[in-house]
């Protein structure tokens, strides 16, 4: 497990396009019609999206556990802050992905057409996407039941849904090489993304949970920018090689 980050194929990262499930085409008599129309009217309106976040990656036995708070806008815009287990600053701002790692002195730059960065699909969050093109199957798990409690304790309680059941739906790909088996999203009774789980082929998984979710909150450009401090080693990475 990278200590950085986690990247994966185009093909991979595109299974992240669940939690921009805004403007879906599943055919009217699918069961799940009315209610991904829902989601997809709530988003309308949305401009810019903030969170408080738990990210953790297991592979084997192995766990690395992060937390922070992301912002996503309009026009692929999205600021993930790291603050723990170490501090670092992720940043998107529609053309070129950044990765700032204050201990290393280090900044990275991707062109986000070459990224392969996990983070940069939820930029589709705020954007129009069709499921039923990119995923083979979409199922809803049983409406009823409870999902596991987030898994950051120190983020406190889940805002005004917690104790209510979220709806959960399952998406699979549509080929065997797409290098992820299964991405599992629970969404609020607001229709937010709770919680977001990809399973990979390679028996990986990368978890996200969402607290303290905000809409349209204020999102200027500048929080998408960054200047390097004097010193900073700047790497332009002309693919999308793992950070």
């Amino acid at each position: 497990m990278h200590p950085k980050g986690h990247a994966r194929n185009g093909s991979l990262v595109t299974a992240l396009v669940v939690v921009g499930s805004v403007a879906v085409s599943l055919g009217a008599e699918h069961p799940l019609d009315s209610y991904l129309r829902q989601v997809e009217s709530s988003y309308r309106a949305v401009k810019s999206w903030k969170a408080d976040f738990v990210q953790v990656y297991r592979a084997g036995d192995r766990e690395r556990r992060e937390t922070g708070t992301v912002i996503l806008a309009r026009g692929g815009k999205m600021r993930w802050d790291y603050r723990s287990p170490e501090s670092k600053l992720f940043l998107a701002d529609g053309k070129t992905t950044e990765l700032y790692v204050p201990d290393d002195k280090q900044l990275m730059r991707t062109p986000e057409k070459a990224s392969e960065d996990y983070r940069a699909p939820f930029t589709l969050l705020l954007a129009r996407v069709n499921l039923h093109r990119v995923f083979g199957r979409i199922e809803d798990a049983d409406p009823g039941r409870r999902q596991a409690e987030p898994l950051n304790s120190q983020l406190g309680a889940l805002s005004e849904v917690e104790g209510q059941a979220g709806r959960v739906l399952r998406c699979f790909p549509k080929r065997a090489d797409e290098g992820y088996d299964e991405v599992e999203v629970e969404l609020t009774p607001a229709l937010d993304v709770r919680r977001l789980v990809i399973q990979f082929s390679d028996r990986s998984v990368m978890e996200f949970t969402f607290d303290r979710i905000e809409r349209n909150v204020a999102a200027p450009a500048s929080l998408f920018t960054f200047v390097p401090p004097v010193g900073t080693d700047v790497i332009d990475q002309p693919t999308g090689a793992e950070p």
